[in-house]
């Protein structure tokens, strides 16, 4: 499309600490955590927990863990994003800078960037690097995206693009990154996903009456699916699946990263990767629609911990599909959404 100097585009992702120095890491989680939309505790229970409890015990391991994926460039993250930056950019013909929603670079960096070089500037497209809406996820970025805008004042409009879960780009795309690696021998498909509590389910249904309360509830019409992560992931894995003609039988779905005591969302992917094998599925693709980038909770907790797990348990072979991350058709995606929405500017 023709050059226009009056619309940038911002790229927000999760974000990653600046090092993995262990205060550099402390810094990053306590940020992180603090979230009243991952740890949605009242503020003071919330500050005892993060600062005096999970914190000072996870940073040291959790330091420990980014340097064993840490890249020499940087943290994979944010490296992988501004090559998507790069990318998206070349074919768009905009400006485009990136953020994130903890640690650097923050929304007000980008936004100012974007001023220094359009100081007419009268739009700002903003896409969230989450295809799912959660509370800690695609809501929290936006929501502080919007609150930075609108504290600091700036001239321009901000325009979100909402959750693609079922986009038909954004499932292209992960289905043909999918593609050459069902061409191996393999048992089964994991899709994994970032898990959340089940709590947060049921405090986004907007019914009140629906999320986890009626049969199916994933596949009953509700208002609540515009915000339940839940089922837009189970509606993701459903038309990659078929996309990739996968029988019902080879792909399951199950979630990650789990954080306390409290229940979350099952099945717990580290309990699958115990069980598959005791179900004579020893040959394992796993992939994780969810993460646009690969970071820590692919590259160690998928690939390396997962791995360990699934083969220590019997497994035979593991392959943990990459990301999209600069996948031509995640561009072309980027690319065309943003585009779509610039011209309506």
């Amino acid at each position: 499309m023709e050059a226009r100097s009056d619309v940038g585009i911002v790229l927000m992702n999760l974000g990653s600490p600046d090092s993995t120095a262990v205060p550099d890491v402390q810094r990053y989680l306590n940020e992180f955590l603090m979230d009243k939309r991952v740890i949605d505790y009242p503020y003071l229970l919330r500050w005892l927990l993060v600062t005096r409890i999970i914190v000072p015990k996870r940073a040291p391991k959790s330091a420990e863990a980014y340097r064993s994926i840490w890249w020499e460039e940087g943290s994979p993250l944010i490296v992988l994003t501004k090559q998507l930056q790069k990318a998206v950019q070349h074919d768009l013909q905009l400006p485009v800078e990136i953020a994130m929603r903890y640690g650097n670079p923050s929304p007000a960096a980008a936004y100012d960037k974007l001023l220094q070089q359009s100081p007419q500037l009268k739009e700002v497209i903003l896409l969230p690097l989450y295809p799912h809406y959660a509370m800690s996820s695609y809501e929290t970025a936006a929501e502080y995206a919007k609150q930075v805008h609108q504290k600091k004042n700036y001239p321009f409009k901000l325009t979100i693009i909402p959750a693609y879960y079922d986009a038909p780009d954004y499932i292209d795309a992960v289905a043909e990154s999918m593609r050459p690696y069902l061409q191996q021998d393999y048992d089964h498909v994991l899709f994994s996903y970032h898990g959340v509590p089940v709590r947060h389910i049921r405090k986004g249904d907007v019914t009140g009456k629906h999320c986890l309360q009626i049969n199916d509830c994933c596949h009953a019409k509700s208002a609540a699916h515009e915000f339940c992560y839940r089922h837009q992931v189970h509606i993701t894995s459903e038309l990659v699946a078929a996309k990739l003609g996968l029988p019902a039988d080879k792909w399951s779905v199950s979630f990650q990263s789990r954080l306390g005591r409290e229940e979350w969302l099952r099945p717990y992917t580290a309990e699958q990767f115990e069980e598959l094998p005791k179900q004579g599925k020893k040959k394992l693709l796993v992939a994780c629609p969810a993460f646009v980038s690969d970071c820590l909770e692919t590259l160690e907790e998928i690939a390396v911990e997962g791995k360990h797990t699934f083969i220590s348990n019997g497994g035979d072979s593991f392959t943990m599909i990459p990301c999209l991350n600069v996948h031509p058709l995640w561009v072309q995606a980027v690319v065309k959404w943003c585009s779509q929405l610039a011209a309506k500017g």
